[in-house]
């Protein structure tokens, strides 16, 4: 059975807060409360507060100030020796990095969260690094690394009774198995996180599920309408939250659902506008998504196929470099559809 969502991220003077607080009330009262801590001379307040601060931050987009607010939610913490604060500073940072594509940097921030989370005595934080961990390893590809980890950490979850923490391991396992091809797994798993973060009131998970859902029905059941009307649902809820990065990809799927319906012209403009928007946000893997998306579209509009290579084999290489190996496969995958034309072009 589980309980209502919330957010333990939200710390010291902020524990008020909910799970479905606007991020720009989250910021504007983490940010008062910071100062008060401040000016009080209080760093264990200080740190708890600015954690709040910078994931307020860093979900509205705004990656300098997250990254400032991380690492002096840290050296608050130190100075008030909390080991279980640095660690969701250190947890923070590590998420942060693998927004920005800095893998081996989130690899490294979020191991050492899970140590100090465990050495503090915050179960948590140890979790939510574990989990970090294990979202790293997924996003960049490595199913085989970090599967056994989403299980285990969804067991875990389960057993306490964490409704936000079932819920993003749910589907994370669900997306393991949608991008491996088992759409009827993937779909049952989306449904059940979907059901659990609605009982739980956890609208950013519910909003995740919807899109997952969104994904399988356009893919599987060729249910374009369908698709689209969960997506609008979950927009709503991502509005209500201010959530950049969530409406960003909303958009981004709601794109590939248009996409896989013919209905190019209106993907192109739904890629357009999730690429305008991860480039706001410095959201590299979004970024690099949208690109893919925008590419495939005006190639069906018309697009001339040398050019359309040559985004693609730039695309490729910059997907080279950062590590995401599912999305250099869509890209591969795209240059076989497009590319021999376009050799025979030149």
């Amino acid at each position: 059975m589980y309980g209502k969502a919330f957010a333990p991220e939200y710390q010291g003077a902020l524990t008020t807060l909910s799970v479905n607080s606007s991020l720009v009330d989250v910021l504007a009262e983490g940010t008062e409360k910071l100062h008060e801590a401040e000016r009080s001379g209080r760093p264990a307040e200080a740190a708890r507060c600015g954690l709040a601060v910078a994931e307020a931050h860093r979900r509205l987009g705004h990656v300098a100030d997250a990254d400032r607010a991380w690492k002096a939610s840290y050296r608050a913490a130190r100075t008030a020796g909390d080991t279980a604060a640095m660690a969701w500073a250190l947890w923070s940072g590590g998420t942060l990095a693998r927004q920005r594509g800095a893998f081996p940097l989130a690899w490294r921030l979020l191991g050492l969260a899970a140590e100090l989370g465990e050495r503090g005595g915050d179960i948590v934080v140890r979790g939510y690094s574990l989990a970090g961990l294990a979202e790293t390893g997924r996003i960049q590809g490595d199913y085989a690394a970090v599967g056994r980890l989403h299980e285990q950490l969804l067991a875990e979850a389960r057993k306490r009774g964490e409704a936000r923490h079932t819920v993003w391991a749910l589907e994370g396992i669900a997306q393991m198995h949608r991008n491996t091809g088992d759409h009827d797994r993937a779909y049952a798993l989306f449904e059940e996180a979907a059901e659990i973060a609605e009982r739980a009131e956890d609208r950013r998970g519910h909003a995740w599920a919807l899109r997952g859902l969104a994904d399988i029905l356009s893919v599987r059941d060729k249910d374009t309408e369908g698709a689209l009307e969960l997506l609008s649902r979950a927009e709503a809820g991502c509005r209500a939250m201010d959530l950049s990065s969530a409406l960003a990809y909303n958009h981004k799927m709601r794109g590939n659902v248009l996409y896989r319906a013919g209905r190019h012209a209106e993907a192109r403009d739904l890629y357009e506008l999730a690429l305008e928007e991860f480039r706001a946000m410095s959201e590299p893997r979004g970024e690099a998504l949208a690109r893919l998306g925008l590419a495939k579209s005006l190639a069906q509009l018309g697009r001339d196929r040398a050019e359309t290579a040559a985004e693609l084999a730039d695309l490729a290489r910059t997907l080279e470099r950062s590590g995401l190996k599912h999305a250099r496969e869509m890209v591969a995958r795209a240059q076989e559809e497009f590319g021999p034309v376009a050799a025979v072009a030149r």
